[in-house]
């Protein structure tokens, strides 16, 4: 049986929360999900929990903002003009939005407080500086190295 190394196809059920056992995303009732690690597809902490599992194990662990979605950035709190969203959305403290950066990618960004002129956004990760309690089912374990594409 496989054990799970740093570039393993790992297919698992997970569920991810906080320490005060709210459940933030799950999907062991739903299809189980594969992933490559060090593809970046996950934190890099939750990935090396996964390091040394096999087929069929079962883990529960708390991982800190180092190693899950980093400590709070405070050059990431930004002024934005109210007139700058859309005056169809009704902005509410603690709203997560999805902001596009100028490379073309997505962040999400938390409502921190705005007024008729203004709305404060904190564009740091909405789990930043929590712990993060991670739980995965290991499904399945491929080592094999992937078939090179052959482009025509």
């Amino acid at each position: 049986m496989s054990m799970i190394e740093r570039n393993s196809r790992v297919t698992l059920f997970y569920r991810i929360g906080l320490t005060n056992d709210q459940v933030l995303e799950d999907n062991f009732d739903d299809e189980p999900m594969t992933i490559t690690l060090g593809q970046g597809e996950m934190a890099e902490g939750l990935e090396l929990a996964l390091i040394g599992l096999k087929e069929g194990d079962e883990q529960t662990i708390d991982i800190g903002p180092d190693l899950a979605f980093g400590f709070i950035d405070e050059t990431l709190f930004r002024s934005m003009a109210r007139a700058e969203f859309d005056p169809d959305l009704e902005l509410e403290a603690g709203l997560i939005i999805e902001f596009a950066t100028e490379e073309g990618e997505t962040l999400p960004g938390t409502i921190l407080d705005l007024n008729d002129q203004e709305v404060r956004v904190d564009l740091n990760h909405p789990l930043a500086g929590q712990t993060v309690r991670y739980s995965v089912k290991i499904v399945a374990v491929d080592n094999e190295p992937a078939e090179p594409k052959i482009l025509h």
